[in-house]
């Protein structure tokens, strides 16, 4: 008996779902299955997957609202209140000393250039020629104050004023600060509000 449906048709080169066969490899009756690709995992239902309801702003179900105020919070100045208790006498004469010198240079530096300025004006001259009048007579010519006040003797009256300013600032200095620490036992020292600068 022969064959009359004719040759079998060849599949070789065709991918598509071969005759009697749905997509996806399934016979004819069994469920259907999308295929999916190697190694992927379907997306559990609720988690992360799309949102089907209204979802208004564009934002995703997990996305957290931050809530917005109109008010700036401004740091706040952190501040510190302190107590000198003790003054070191040694570190006071040393800064004392220092200073006391810096003082006696500006004095001396002072005093030189307040006695060109009064030389350029005239003043000794002009005063000097009035008391040299006032004070003269027939057997001298008076007190001549140009030559007591001359630059040198200035100078000179001057350095020893700021040496006698240096042993005295000096001294009463550290004796201030041995007054102090006596004083600070008693009533506890001077107290120091500071604050950071803004």
């Amino acid at each position: 008996m022969t064959d009359t449906r004719g040759p079998k048709p060849s599949y070789e080169g065709y991918n598509g779902p071969l005759p009697g066969e749905r997509a996806g490899g399934q016979q004819p009756g069994g469920p259907y299955h999308p295929p999916q690709a190697y190694g992927a995992q379907a997306p559990a239902a609720g988690a992360g997957g799309q949102n089907m309801g209204p979802n208004p702003g564009g934002q995703s179900a997990g996305a957290v609202r931050r809530p917005r105020t109109g008010a700036r919070t401004t740091p706040r100045t952190r501040k510190a209140r302190l107590r000198v208790a003790k003054a070191d006498p040694w570190s006071v004469m040393k800064v004392s000393f220092l200073l006391s010198i810096a003082l006696g240079i500006c004095t001396v530096v002072a005093a030189s250039v307040l006695w060109m300025v009064m030389d350029a004006m005239g003043v000794f001259s002009t005063v000097g020629g009035t008391i040299s009048e006032a004070t003269g007579s027939n057997e001298s010519n008076g007190f001549d104050l140009q030559s007591f006040l001359s630059l040198p003797r200035v100078l000179m009256f001057t350095s020893v004023i700021a040496v006698i300013d240096v042993v005295l600032m000096t001294a009463l200095a550290t004796l201030g600060a041995f007054i102090y620490n006596l004083s600070a036992g008693f009533v506890g020292g001077v107290e120091l509000t500071l604050a950071e600068d803004e």
